[in-house]
């Protein structure tokens, strides 16, 4: 289970940039606790008097100063801003850095616009199947049986009425290959629509509906996965059984085709003229960091250039971040 980076004691900064939205975590307080946080009473002060035989010891070393990333993220937003424009495509693009000094807890160019949510409302149902395997209320083995309102076209032909499969062949169908009709099939063993969105709300998406009307936004799809990166959907058991369904699938050519390190972790949704990439970067260059991107796209081609353009633009900012 990914761990907040280095005992790192922080201030939240709040910056507003023509539409840039910024949390920056810097060195000098309390860390920011996403969700799930426990709290308890402190502790009350003592008093200590040093005894008359002590030597006064050396002057305490003033703090270092906070380092500002200001500058460095007005640059990245600009850049994004010029590829998306190059491109001829609206963007909006949502990051969370989990690991490495100062980290920004989310930024967002554009981060609150709305987009349809395509095959991103998968990303919720996988992580809800996670935590329930997690917690022992659902098991992989459990049979879940076809019925013809679940069908939509997808990468798989063996649907029948009353024809079952177990819980994990269809999260692997879900993960691995985006298929429609296995992701209806476990929305519906969930509990519905209804389950699907309260689930992806304690998660953090507060702005979304994801199964009808299918809307979500950059920032919500950030901030499911930090939510479940700090193992509030399952911790380490249900990432273990998550990770492997939403990594090197048939969809790589948008974050992970630009990002030069792997494994990333994500889920995809594709539509006529637009697509969404959610993404877990495990390994990036100082630090896990999660990246979200929603746009429109020129064609089926270009667009998946787009946002690999822009996931690269990203990965640069974070080599580039203080050490």
């Amino acid at each position: 289970m990914l761990k907040l980076a280095g005992g790192a004691v922080t201030v939240l900064v709040l910056v507003l940039l023509s539409g840039v939205f910024v949390v920056v975590v810097v060195p000098g307080v309390v860390p920011l606790v996403l969700v799930g946080s426990r709290g308890g009473p402190s502790p009350s002060p003592v008093a200590v008097t040093p005894s008359p035989s002590q030597e006064p010891g050396p002057s305490p070393r003033p703090s270092p100063s906070p380092v500002s990333r200001t500058a460095d993220l007005n640059k990245l937003a600009a850049d994004l801003t010029s590829i998306a424009a190059a491109g001829g495509v609206k963007a909006s693009v949502s990051l969370g850095e989990l690991g490495g000094k100062t980290p920004v807890a989310l930024w967002s160019l554009n981060g609150n616009l709305a987009w349809p949510a395509s095959s991103t409302y998968k990303l919720p149902v996988l992580m809800a199947e996670a935590q329930g395997i997690a917690s022992g209320t659902l098991h992989g083995s459990d049979k879940l049986c076809y019925r013809e309102a679940d069908y939509e076209a997808g990468w798989f032909d063996d649907y029948a009425p009353g024809v079952c499969f177990t819980r994990n062949v269809l999260a692997q169908r879900v993960g691995l290959r985006s298929d429609n009709t296995a992701g209806h099939m476990l929305v519906r063993y969930l509990g519905g629509a209804s389950a699907v969105n309260a689930f992806a709300q304690s998660m953090g998406a507060t702005q979304s509906t994801f199964y009808v009307p299918n809307t979500t936004t950059s920032s919500d799809l950030a901030l499911m996965w930090i939510s479940e990166a700090y193992g509030v959907g399952g911790g380490a058991t249900a990432q273990q059984w998550l990770y492997p369904l939403i990594t090197g699938t048939s969809y790589e050519r948008g974050i992970p085709a630009g990002t030069p390190k792997g494994p990333v972790v994500h889920k995809v949704g594709v539509r006529t003229l637009g697509l969404n990439d959610a993404a877990l970067v495990v390994n990036g260059p100082q630090g896990a960091y999660v990246l979200a991107i929603c746009s429109t796209a020129p064609d089926s081609v270009a667009g998946w250039q787009i946002v690999a353009r822009l996931a690269n633009r990203v990965w640069q900012f974070e080599a580039s971040r203080p050490a």
